[in-house]
Order: C-alpha cells, then sequence, then structure tokens
C-alpha cells in the first residue's frame, strides 16, 4: 500500500518534471502571454529591448489564449491581461523600443503596417520611434506586447513591469498630464454653447520668423494627401507642412478624437454678429494682399479677406468661428447712432462717454453752454475704410467729430447773440446739418440731422436766466394781448348772439306791431278825412261861439280886475302866476315837495315844521303879498297857515286844486277884514 503511494507520487513528479522540461504553458483567453528568451547562441541585444532576430530578450510576439510549449530553461512566459478601451474613449501609448526621436519631434511617427500597435516587429522595423506616440488607441480589446508598449487609459496603466524607477516615474508623469487635459474623452463641441476650439499643435516644425499664427494646412498637390481630419490625423497634418503652434484654423461643432498629447484645444465664444451691425476684420496673419482702396485713399490699406491687414469685406450678420488669436473683429452698427453732447447722457455704445455741452462766447458776450444730438450713421460698405482711418469708433469720435463740431458752434455763437441763439435754433440746426454733412463724408460717415437743445447758463455766468425771464414774460404778455383779442371778438360775437336770439322770441310782437302801426296809419287817415269834414263846420260854430266868449272874456276881466284890487293888486297876479308854474314844474317831475323825512333846524319853538324850507318859502310869500307883517318873533296867521296847509295838501295828492286855494284866499280875506272892523 505505501509501495502504491510511493509510485504513484513519482509518477506525479515525473510529469511534472517533464511538463516543465517541454514548456508546457495554458493561457487564458482574456490574457496574453509576453516571451522572454534566457539565452541564445544568437547572443543577446546591447540597447534594444525586442529580440526580433532570435537573440536573448523579450520576443516581439506575444502568446494568446491556448497551449503553448516553451521550454522553460530558454523561455520565460510572462502572462499579461489584454487592453480594453471603454466604449467612446480613448488610449494613449509610450514605446520602449525604436528609433530615437528627431530633435524637432515630440511624439513618436505613427506606422500603419503596425497594425494599431499590436505588431511590435512591424512597429519597429518600419521606423517605429520610441517615446510617446502620435496615433492613439481607440475604443476595443487588444493583445498589446506590454514589454514594448506601455497603454495609458483613463482607469489603468497597462505595462510589463521591468524595475526601472525612472521608467516608473515617467508613466505615471506622463499619466497625470493626461488627466488633466481630459485626454480620454473626445473633444465635444456643443452647437448650443456657441463655442469655437482654438487649436495649438505640441509637434511638428516651428512657425517661420513674424508669423504668429499657423496657417490652414490643407491637401498635399505633390504626394496627394487628404486632408488631416481636423487634426485628428496628425500624420498627415505634418506631412501636409502644418507647424507646430496656434493654428488658424478652428474647430466649429461636431466630436473630435485628438490626440492631447499632440494638440490641445482650447474653447471660445463664437462671433455673433447681430442685425444692424457689421463686423470689420483686422487680420494679424496671412499673406501680404494688393491694397483695394485705391490712390485717393492715404489712410492704410484694405486687403482681400483672407490677407494680412484690414479686410475691405466685412462680416455680415451671423455667427463665426473667428479666431480671436489670429485677429480681432470690430463691431460697427449700421444704424443711427446718436451721440449727445450732454453731460451724464450717454448712449449703450458709450461712444458719447466723454462728450459734453459746447461752451460758447456770444456776440453779446453771454457764456452759455450748449447741448447738442447728432444723428449720423456708417454705411456698411465703407465700415472698413472708417476702421483703416480711425481704428475704431470711439476715437473716431473723441478725436475728430468732437472737436470739429465744437469748433463749428463756436463760431455760429460769435456771430449770433444769446436771443438770435434761442429764436433762431431752428435755422441755425437746419444750416449746420446742410454744412456738415460734407465734412462728414468726408470721413466716410453719413450725417442724418443735427438737433441743438436750448443755451443754459454756464459757471462763468450766470445771467442768462433773467434774459430768459424776460423773455418768458414778453411772450406771456403777448399771449395775454391775444387772449383779450379773442375774448373781446367773443365777447362782440356773444352780444349779436343774443340779440338775435332777443330779436327772434320778440318776433311775434315785432310783427304784431308793425300791423298795429299800419292800422294806426289807416286809421289816422280815417281820422284825417273826418277832420277834414268837421273842420267847416268846427269853423261855423267857432265863429258863432266867438262873440260869445268874447263877451264872456270881457266879463272876465273885469272880475279878475276887481279881484285883484282885492287882493293886492298886480302883486298878487305875479305871486299866482309863480305858484301855478311851480306847481307845473313839480307835477311833471314827480318829486315829492314836502319830505318824507325832516330835519329840524332848532328855530321853532312850537314843535312845528319850520324847518322845512319849501314851507318858509310859502310863508314868506303869503305873508308879503297878504299884508300880513311876519318876521322871525312872529308867529304865523291863522289865515297865512290856512292858504299853505290848502296848497301843500294839493301838491301832496299830485293835484293842484286851484279852487281849494282860492277857497282858502277868500276866506283869508274876509277873516282879515272882519278883525278890521271888529278893532275899529
Amino acid at each position: 500500500m505505501i509501495y502504491n503511494l510511493i509510485l504513484v507520487a513519482i509518477i506525479i513528479v515525473a510529469i511534472i518534471i517533464v511538463v516543465n522540461l517541454i514548456g508546457l504553458r495554458i493561457i487564458p483567453n482574456n490574457k496574453i502571454g509576453i516571451v522572454e528568451k534566457w539565452w541564445s547562441s544568437k547572443g543577446s541585444l546591447n540597447s534594444q529591448i525586442i529580440a526580433l532576430n532570435g537573440e536573448a530578450g523579450y520576443q516581439p510576439e506575444v502568446l494568446r489564449g491556448g497551449i503553448h510549449f516553451k521550454t522553460p530553461f530558454i523561455y520565460k512566459v510572462h502572462i499579461a491581461p489584454l487592453v480594453t478601451i471603454p466604449q467612446g474613449q480613448m488610449a494613449y501609448v509610450f514605446a520602449r523600443d525604436g528609433e530615437a526621436l528627431e530633435p524637432m519631434q515630440t511624439l513618436g511617427n505613427v506606422i500603419q503596417e503596425a497594425n494599431n500597435f499590436q505588431d511590435v516587429r512591424a512597429f519597429i522595423k518600419n521606423g517605429g520611434q520610441k517615446g510617446p506616440q502620435r496615433g492613439i488607441v481607440r475604443e476595443g480589446t487588444y493583445a498589446f506586447n506590454l514589454a514594448q508598449f506601455i497603454v495609458i487609459t483613463e482607469d489603468r496603466t497597462y505595462f510589463l513591469p521591468m524595475g526601472t524607477k525612472n521608467e516608473d516615474a515617467t508613466i505615471n508623469k506622463m499619466a497625470d498630464v493626461l488627466k488633466q487635459r481630459e485626454a480620454f474623452m473626445p473633444i465635444v463641441i456643443k452647437g448650443s454653447d456657441d463655442k469655437a476650439g482654438i487649436v495649438t499643435v505640441h509637434d511638428g516644425p516651428s512657425l517661420q520668423s513674424g508669423d504668429i499664427i499657423a496657417p490652414i494646412v490643407g491637401e498635399d498637390p505633390k504626394n496627394n494627401e487628404t486632408y488631416h481630419n481636423n487634426f485628428q490625423d496628425p500624420e498627415k497634418f505634418l506631412k501636409a507642412g502644418g507647424f507646430r503652434g496656434r493654428q488658424y484654423q478652428v474647430l466649429v461643432d461636431g466630436t473630435y478624437f485628438i490626440n492631447r498629447l499632440f494638440a490641445t484645444v482650447e474653447l471660445i465664444n463664437k462671433t455673433v454678429i447681430d442685425v444692424g451691425y457689421v463686423g470689420v476684420v483686422v487680420s494679424y496673419t496671412g499673406a501680404k494682399g494688393k491694397d483695394s482702396s485705391g490712390d485717393e485713399y492715404k489712410h492704410g490699406e484694405l486687403v482681400p479677406n483672407g490677407f494680412r491687414g484690414v479686410w475691405e469685406t466685412p462680416l455680415m450678420p451671423g455667427k463665426y468661428g473667428f479666431n480671436t488669436y489670429a485677429g480681432k473683429v470690430i463691431m460697427i452698427p449700421t444704424t443711427n447712432i446718436i451721440l449727445k453732447w450732454i453731460s451724464n447722457q450717454t448712449g449703450s455704445h458709450m461712444y458719447d462717454q466723454n462728450l459734453k455741452e459746447v461752451g460758447l462766447i456770444t456776440k453779446d458776450a453771454f457764456e452759455p453752454v450748449l447741448p447738442l444730438s447728432v444723428v449720423m450713421h456708417i454705411d456698411y460698405k465703407k465700415a472698413p475704410l472708417v476702421i483703416q482711418r480711425f481704428g475704431d469708433i470711439k476715437m473716431l469720435v473723441d478725436q475728430t467729430l468732437d472737436p470739429m463740431i465744437s469748433a463749428y458752434f463756436k463760431n455760429v455763437g460769435q456771430n449770433k447773440t444769446l436771443i438770435d441763439l434761442i429764436q433762431q435754433r431752428n435755422e441755425i440746426q437746419e444750416q449746420a446739418s446742410e454744412e456738415m454733412k460734407a465734412k462728414f463724408q468726408h470721413y466716410s460717415l453719413e450725417l442724418e440731422e443735427v438737433l441743438i437743445g436750448t443755451p443754459s447758463s454756464s459757471a462763468n455766468d450766470n445771467k442768462i436766466e433773467f434774459i430768459l425771464a424776460q423773455l418768458r414774460d414778453r411772450q406771456i404778455a403777448t399771449e395775454q394781448i391775444a387772449t383779450y383779442s379773442t375774448q373781446q371778438k367773443a365777447a362782440e360775437k356773444e352780444k349779436e348772439l343774443r340779440e338775435a336770439e332777443s330779436r327772434a322770441s320778440q318776433q311775434k310782437f315785432l310783427t304784431e306791431s308793425e300791423i298795429n302801426i299800419q292800422i294806426e296809419s289807416n286809421q289816422g287817415k280815417a281820422e284825417y278825412q273826418r277832420s277834414l269834414q268837421e273842420a267847416s263846420k268846427i269853423k261855423a260854430l267857432a265863429e258863432a261861439d266867438a262873440e260869445r266868449e268874447a263877451r264872456v272874456g270881457i266879463g272876465k276881466a273885469i272880475a279878475i280886475d276887481e279881484q285883484v284890487k282885492a287882493y293886492g293888486g298886480p302883486q298878487y297876479q305875479v305871486l299866482q302866476d309863480v305858484m301855478n308854474k311851480f306847481t307845473q314844474a313839480i307835477e311833471k317831475s314827480g318829486i315829492d315837495i314836502v319830505p318824507k323825512t325832516v330835519i329840524s333846524m332848532g328855530n321853532n319853538e312850537n314843535g312845528g315844521d319850520g324847518a322845512n324850507a319849501f314851507n318858509m318859502l310859502l310863508t314868506l310869500l303869503l305873508g308879503e303879498k297878504l299884508g300880513v307883517n311876519f318876521d322871525g318873533s312872529r308867529e304865523e296867521s291863522e289865515n297865512v297857515k290856512r292858504i299853505k296847509t290848502a296848497i301843500l295838501k294839493s301838491m301832496n295828492e299830485e293835484k293842484f286844486k286851484e279852487e281849494e286855494i282860492q277857497d282858502a284866499i277868500k276866506l283869508t280875506k274876509e277873516t282879515e277884514e272882519q278883525s278890521a272892523s271888529s278893532k275899529e
């Protein structure tokens, strides 16, 4: 039993020894075997790592999954994993063996025959170079000889350790640089971001003297080489004459698998030219172009687009992937530009930021400041000429338009009084617009209009407000005159209207009155005819009555004569006539002869009405004519009072009754006679 166990053990050991002697190796399908030859009759390598001709060293071919026989006395097989690169990523390769890089090279040449770095022998035989490679490895699984190539991915670095610290440090440093550049992911430029990619190439020949931007590399007509596919094919780029440095060509929207060791990409904003603007390009690179500005233009050259200098054709509104390192785009507004010579008022364009009111000295020695506004625009075709002459619009405004316009209006102010500046503003404005158009055209500008504001006081002159106040008062007075005149006309018209309305309202009565007048006229004519008929009758009667009246008159005359004599003679007749006329005058006038209010004069002892002037007059007249001796100390006689009472009563009743007065006189006379008789 023990013998059998020993026999089995011996057989197993023998098998192991045999297997080891014949070099049996089983390699899984997800692994590779890197063969290292221990010794060879051809000797060992001096400076190479890969033995292409059977020398001792690392062999170029790898062992794939399966059973292999490599005697351990000659070979050592290193098991290594397959290299897997995830979808959408890329890996970088570092070659340990190959030719040395040229002095101007940064990366090793791309060897197409190497089958994407999987054929080490073809790589070395066709001039593959050691060091970092220009070619990259896209997504997939690869059987790399990790003794020759170090493959760096985002998650892992694949290599066969060889025990040198310098190599490990170099590999780690390169991996860090790639991670900083996000080199394992492609460059994605989204259209929604409005970005463009500026490419800087880190390999190839240097730029020529005087160039700051590498020119665009196109097809090579000699070798019939195709385009380098937006820097994704470094080998074609260099063969076509590409230079290292910042490239003129930019990357626009898309996805780009660019070796970040070969080129880096900087994203910048696209150049957006809005509606109402054009972009004048000043190019810093390109060949010297032919001047298209003409012999008369002495302010610089305009060149065709693509050449160095100011491009003759501006960029129209749109989005452009313009390389801002190769030149600049100056935005020129083609809509109207309003420049204000007014302090603290600046447009959104900021061109008039440094402008302020123009200081004037008028003909009458006032020093006002004049606010101005100028409306102009730039023809888009002439925009390059403006930029070539002035550099930019703000410089145009500050160095040319401001002194030109200020000088013009200073000259105008010297020939005008302050009142002229205010009252002739429209004329000055129109004249300025017309005269300054030619000056603006000289600078390739289109003047639309000059607008003048109201002059105001400056720091050196505060009396302008008094002049303006006087003008305002004068205007108010003028307006008041016009208002009063209008109101007067309105009043006259209103009067005419009222008369017309009154006439219309009384039209009925006017018509009736006209008819009445006609009726009265007709009646008057009838009466006239009747009067003619009766005249003859009256004449006959008058002749008959005349004799009778004569007799009666004689009788009355005799009676009156006797009466006059009885009452004192002719003086009484005169008094009676005076009183009759006086009574008639009072009756016509309608005035109260006896005052309603009597003010006492203080000389009536008995409280009578002696204060009445008319009463006193009657008393004097009657006393004198009736033979009564009356003075201030004697009371009136009863007879005089009776006559006065009769007269005043008849006057207050607005009727002068002569018979009552006569009765009073008669009664008075009888009383006087009786008194005289009693005395006798």
